[in-house]
């Protein structure tokens, strides 16, 4: 075990914000943190810098709500518990509730088509997941983290959705559409290599293997599981290249945009358009 139940189920704080979150953010890095840096620099500005709130779009929602079920039956499952789909609808009934609790989310009329299509995800999920019954996770939505001081780098921290007997990484994803092998490794390279050098360091053991488990919302839903070997040095490289990129940029404060396709569904699509070269706060 990475650790115990209770630590598994603890609450995890936020980081408060502080005179001047572009030095404190050098301290620690994540891969959904690098992610947004490497998408677009300014969207990071908006989110961690400057830290100005914005309510989740529905597929984050619904992404939220069956992380929420999944980590659920990932706990009754390393419990030993009997399973029942009947409890699983009614916990997916009240997270979807509960998550909107204090946001005003833009569901555009669609918000019962969004709920539905999630949770026909989540029950085909249930019926045709690789994962037996009776396997105990090693691991569920574990908080971890791994001191890279020795490569010049900054801690690593993370949090992984589970650990599957025998060191099996698994990563969840709620999508819209069945992705292509090259392009969901591509796409979560960055993600799942984070975990790999996480789980080693916590464990002192290599993975065996890393997984992505695809929950496709389509009118039939339908479950996309891509496997990896363990990662790489090549790989390993790769990712500190894009940390020291976090670094530099960070310690420059390089906060430039990055126009592209993902600005239609960016939250902060205004707060760029008003943009002048100068950092703004909420």
């Amino acid at each position: 075990m990475i650790a115990t139940l209770d630590r598994l189920l603890a609450p995890r704080s936020k980081t408060n914000g502080s005179p001047d979150r572009a030095v404190e953010l050098r301290q620690t890095i994540s891969a959904s943190r690098l992610g947004v840096w490497l998408q677009c620099r300014l969207k990071f500005y908006f989110r961690y810098v400057a830290q100005i709130q914005r309510p989740p779009t529905p597929s984050m929602h619904a992404g939220s709500t069956v992380h929420a079920v999944l980590r659920t039956w990932n706990i009754a499952r390393w419990r030993r518990e009997p399973f029942s789909i009947e409890r699983f609808k009614a916990l997916f009934g009240v997270q979807w509730t509960k998550l909107q609790e204090g946001t005003r989310i833009n569901w555009q009329g669609e918000q019962d088509s969004e709920r539905a299509s999630s949770w026909r995800a989540v029950e085909h999920y249930f019926d045709q997941t690789p994962i037996k019954a009776n396997e105990r996770p090693e691991a569920v939505e574990v908080g971890v983290e791994a001191n890279l001081a020795r490569y010049g780098l900054p801690t690593l921290v993370g949090v992984i959705d589970l650990v599957r007997a025998a060191g099996r990484i698994v990563d969840f994803k709620l999508a819209r559409k069945s992705p292509s092998a090259v392009h969901a490794v591509h796409m979560h390279e960055l993600q799942l290599t984070c975990y790999s050098l996480l789980y080693r360091d916590a464990t002192s053991r290599k993975e065996s293997a890393l997984e992505l488990h695809h929950l496709v919302r389509t009118k039939e839903p339908k479950l996309i599981v891509s496997s990896m070997p363990p990662s790489t040095e090549q790989q390993k490289t790769r990712l500190f290249r894009q940390i020291e990129s976090y670094q530099v940029g960070l310690a420059r404060r390089d906060f430039v945009p990055s126009p592209g396709f993902h600005c239609a569904g960016c939250e902060y699509f205004n707060e760029c358009r008003l943009w002048c070269g100068k950092e703004m706060h909420a």
